[in-house]
């Protein structure tokens, strides 16, 4: 049985182009098997309520109608990629009853990271999943950079176009995970980092009393950002249609 690990880390965003924005905060995610029984406190659920819990309907599909890691098989077996041996999600946790995770990633193993799935879901409940690999499916290592091209809406910000690049340092004891978006305009770039530590009943009651909101207060958060960004002249894009396809490379 696998325990489910914490990862109290932060998150760094900071814009590229002529104006520009950062900032940096605490978040709170956690890191489990997908697919096999896991060993976590009394406090911490899976597939149901509790202070903190993880979904399989959050993720893997449509949000709230997700089938976890049943789709994500589907979805590599449909861009005939191989099917792993063992699949870990890297999420936010619901806390309340309640979950928004901007990044999510499903991390697929066989003898050593070969895929990285990043499933991005903007503020209007659209998700669109980037395929991050080696063209030979070889071992993803700490210093490599994956790219794939943007197709989905995220910030208002921002244009569909340009792409994402990748990078994942995944440590026995760290998480280190950087995504850099380029643009004709600039783009954004993002980090998420933070020591990997057992999930403990401790842990929980820490997150919950130092981030009580949750995922409300990273939607509070990413309204807070887009408001200043709007105040300080940056070109404000309507929602274009969601892309199709689940997911691309």
């Amino acid at each position: 049985m696998n325990r489910v690990e914490h990862i109290a880390g932060h998150t760094f965003h900071g814009r590229k182009g002529p104006i520009t924005n950062a900032f940096r905060y605490g978040v709170d995610y956690v890191l489990l098997d997908a697919e096999g029984a896991v060993k976590a406190p009394w406090l911490f659920s899976r597939n149901r309520a509790n202070l903190m819990s993880v979904s399989d309907r959050d993720h893997g599909g449509p949000p709230g109608a997700g089938s976890g890691a049943r789709w994500l098989r589907e979805v590599l077996a449909a861009h005939g990629l191989p099917s792993p041996s063992k699949i870990e999600l890297l999420a936010q946790p619901k806390t309340l009853g309640h979950v928004f995770n901007p990044v999510s990633f499903w991390l697929c193993h066989e003898n050593g990271l070969r895929i990285v799935v990043a499933e991005v879901t903007n503020t209007y409940g659209d998700r669109h999943c980037y395929l991050c690999l080696h063209d030979d499916v070889s071992p993803i290592g700490p210093d490599d950079w994956i790219e794939a091209r943007k197709v989905m809406h995220v910030s208002p910000f921002q244009p569909i176009s340009g792409s994402y690049r990748f990078r994942f340092d995944l440590r026995e004891d760290r998480i280190g995970i950087w995504i850099d978006h380029t643009n004709e305009t600039g783009g954004v770039y993002t980090n998420l980092i933070g020591p990997r530590k057992p999930l403990t009943v401790a842990g929980v009651l820490r997150a919950s009393l130092r981030r009580p909101l949750g995922s409300r207060r990273v939607l509070a958060l990413i309204h807070w950002q887009a408001l200043r960004l709007w105040l300080r002249g940056a070109i404000f894009r309507n929602r274009p249609t969601p892309p199709t396809q689940k997911a691309s490379r």
